[in-house]
């Protein structure tokens, strides 16, 4: 199988491979380490999350799988000693999720309010909400899947809706149903069961091409014009 235009280049095998991941992934330890004392780091957060939602426009989740720094630790140095088991179905429920984001916003407005006019103060929002989130990020992933957190993330769950419809995985008739693929997949997602369809429906895929490189038939591919 030859892969298509689309899909990216830089994240061969499983996305906790890639090197950019570790380097992504080191940029989040360092901001929630060092946002305390420095909290203009914070803004970091801002930054990612205005990545996450212009890039939802235009292939969904793809940010969160690719370039995001907290779905890199998750995948890479946090995978080490997250758990594999499954994830809650109310925690992937749409109206949890939403309900997730009207909290973390209406929770992060009211903070800056506090004190608007410092940049300090906001940086500090920023970073508190930060570390709170993946503090609760880590719970959930040694008790379920790593990546649990991504599973309601409120930016997650704004990508999901813009473009989670976009560049859908496209399964050929040569899958052979081994599931290799659904066991590598960050999010736990089904993808055999979907092969008469040709393509998987969920919006949350993060388009890692984790399934895509480790399927041994080369049953799966990215193509954006089909």
């Amino acid at each position: 199988m030859t892969t298509s235009s689309a899909s990216i280049q830089f994240h061969p095998g499983h996305p906790g491979r890639a090197l950019h991941k570790w380097l992504l992934a080191l940029v989040m330890v360092t901001v929630i380490a060092l946002g305390w004392k420095y909290p203009l780091l914070g803004f970091a957060v801002p930054a990612a999350m205005a990545t996450g939602i212009v890039g939802g426009l235009f292939r969904g989740r793809f940010v969160c799988g690719n370039i995001c720094p907290r779905g890199s630790f998750f995948d890479t140095y946090f995978n080490l000693v997250g758990s594999s088991k499954p994830v809650p179905p109310f925690l992937q429920s749409m109206g949890f999720r939403w309900s997730a984001l009207a909290a973390m916003m209406g929770f992060m407005t009211w903070r800056i309010l506090q004190d608007p006019g410092s940049l300090s103060h906001w940086g500090s929002v920023f970073w508190s909400i930060c570390a709170i989130t993946t503090g609760l990020g880590v719970v959930l992933g040694l008790a379920y899947r790593p990546r649990t957190w991504c599973s309601f993330c409120p930016v997650g769950t704004m990508q999901n809706a813009l473009g989670g419809h976009k560049d859908p995985l496209r399964i050929d008739a040569g899958c052979k149903s081994c599931r290799i693929c659904e066991k590598n997949c960050p999010m736990g997602l089904s993808i055999a069961e979907h092969k008469e369809a040709g393509q998987i429906p969920h919006r949350d895929c993060l388009k890692c091409s984790s399934c895509e490189t480790t399927c041994p038939a080369g049953a799966l591919s990215w193509d954006k014009a089909a």
